[in-house]
Formats: structure tokens, C-alpha cells, sequence
């Protein structure tokens, strides 16, 4: 199996790829499989949310490409900047990890929140795509009680 316990920076090109879902790109510790099929083991730091195009590197020198899986996802438009801002007001208010698009939001796919968004006045159709949502505003860490889900705690300020 191939161990990977870190991002790489450099110049090489990427000999495989990791493809992951948004929520699996939030686990540090991970134990999964690259494009080729073979085994692959992450043991990151703690806190490390992977990005599409984040760069790896594997403990035999290779550089692994990370790829933002495809996912079922809600995207929700409305009329104006004020409603748009209205309507992430509700969502954060829920800890909901929201991607922020020119004029549109984008979550993971949800009947209750999709429900609430078309009550708020948006328009929302159901998307397959990557999602890369927003970092969120506190340092690596933090929690509210006991949080099982990785899903909506994001703590990285660079994109």
C-alpha cells in the first residue's frame, strides 16, 4: 500500500490521481484507492481539507493528483445580491458548508435545505459537479460540542 503523509509543492507532474469526494477530502487519516486501483493510505496532518488540484506526494517519490469527485448537489439562484447573502445568512446559520459562485450557491444535496431555499423565494435545480466550498472563518480545531460530521467544519483561509 502506498503511503502518503504529505502535499507536495514542487515541479514534477503527477503520475497518478486520487479522486475523492468533498467529505473524504476533509479526513486526514483515509485508507482508499488511486485511479490505477492500487491501495493508497493518507496520514496527514490533522486538520488538512484537500482541494481539486492539490498535489501529493507518496512515499516512493510519487506525485499523486487530487480530483474533486463528481456529487449530487443543490444549487440555489435568486434575484440579487441581497437575497443571495440572504439566503447564505440561513445556510451558515445551519453550518452548512456552501460553495459561492457568481451569483449562486451550491450544497451538498438536501430535500429539508432545498426545501427552505425554495420557501426563501430561490430557485434550485439539482446539479451533479465538484464542490469546492468556502473556507470557513476559524483556525484549525475548532468545534461546536461534539461535531461527528466533517462535512461542515472547514478551516483553511487558502484556496
Amino acid at each position: 500500500m502506498l503511503l502518503i503523509e504529505k502535499k507536495y509543492t514542487g515541479d514534477k507532474l503527477p503520475q497518478e490521481t486520487l479522486t475523492l469526494s468533498f467529505e473524504m477530502r476533509c479526513k486526514s487519516r483515509l485508507r482508499t484507492c488511486l485511479a490505477s486501483g492500487e491501495e493508497v493510505g493518507l496520514f496527514l496532518e490533522r486538520g488538512t481539507i484537500l482541494r481539486g488540484g492539490d498535489l501529493l506526494e507518496g512515499g516512493d517519490g510519487r506525485i499523486v493528483a487530487v480530483i474533486a469527485a463528481p456529487e449530487s448537489l443543490l444549487e440555489a439562484r435568486c434575484s440579487d445580491a441581497r437575497h443571495l447573502a440572504r439566503l447564505a445568512y440561513h445556510l451558515g446559520n445551519r453550518h452548512v458548508a456552501v460553495e459561492v459562485g457568481e451569483g449562486v450557491l451550491r450544497l451538498e444535496a438536501d430535500h429539508v435545505l432545498q426545501q427552505m431555499l425554495i420557501g426563501l423565494g430561490a430557485t434550485v435545480h439539482a446539479l451533479t459537479a465538484a464542490f469546492e466550498p468556502e473556507a470557513g472563518a476559524y483556525a484549525p480545531g475548532h468545534q461546536h460540542g461534539d461535531e461527528s460530521s466533517t462535512v461542515a467544519r472547514i478551516h483553511q483561509y487558502l484556496r
